[in-house]
This record gives C-alpha cells, sequence and structure tokens, in this order.
C-alpha cells in the first residue's frame, strides 16, 4: 500500500500504525530546504517538525498557505523516511518529528518523536529526549 493510503486508512481510523511508519520508512519525501541546505522545520508544542511532502503539488499548497506567490520556486531534496527519522531526527539534538502534508487538512500525518517512531535514544518517554 501508498504512503498516502496509509494515511487515509489511519486517519478514517481503521489503518495499522506500525503500517504506516513501515510505509513512511519506505517513502521518498520531498523536503524543502532553507538557507545552506539546511531541511525546512519548526517548532510547536516544545517539538521541532521537519515538514516533508509526498509530491510536489502537496508542497506547492504548502507553499501558498505560507504566503508564497505561485511562481516562486521552493528548493527541495528528495530523502526516505527512514533517513529523516533515525538519522536526521537523532542529529537535531531536541524532540523532533515530521510533519507530512502539512497543508492538507484532509492528508496530514505527523510522525512524533515517539518510540516505535524515532530511535529509542531521541524519543520522549523512550528513555530519551523531554519535551520541554
Amino acid at each position: 500500500m501508498e504512503l498516502l493510503e496509509e494515511i487515509a486508512e489511519t486517519r478514517a481510523g481503521t489503518g495499522d500504525p506500525a503500517a504506516l511508519v513501515g510505509e513512511f520508512r519506505r517513502t521518498a519525501v520531498l523536503v524543502p530546504t532553507v538557507e545552506e541546505g539546511r531541511l525546512l522545520s519548526a517548532v510547536h508544542g516544545g517539538v521541532r517538525w521537519i515538514f516533508a511532502f509526498t509530491h510536489e503539488a502537496a508542497l506547492a499548497r504548502f507553499a501558498l498557505a505560507r504566503g508564497s506567490r505561485p511562481d516562486a520556486e521552493w528548493a527541495y531534496v528528495s530523502v526516505l523516511g527512514a533517513r529523516l527519522l533515525d538519522a536526521v531526527v537523532p542529529q537535531l539534538g531536541e524532540p523532533a518529528g515530521v510533519a507530512v502534508n502539512a497543508a492538507d487538512e484532509d492528508g496530514s500525518m505527523l510522525f512524533p518523536p515517539a518510540p516505535g517512531v524515532v530511535p529509542d535514544e531521541v524519543a520522549v518517554g523512550g528513555g530519551g529526549a523531554e519535551v520541554a
């Protein structure tokens, strides 16, 4: 099953959380970059959220929602979900997760800094980080 289908099933209450995380880990997502190639993120509720998108149209909706001009170009990289969760999140030094398709009201999904999602050593409540 594709990531968007797993997200839809989870949002409908019929999905399998482990299958959702597994599909995210196997999926290449688009992550906007800012100055010096840093990944676009924001802090909310004491957690740093890396923004990721399943396709360019979802990224474009996010850009427009943030006030970007329709013709503006956004730089991005394609990254496997597993790399975001296993390599990038631990390097941030604070509670962090991934927000997928953040501008899509019915298609967004959060992958929080929880055990089973990110490595235990950086998971909140898993012997790792604590939310401030």
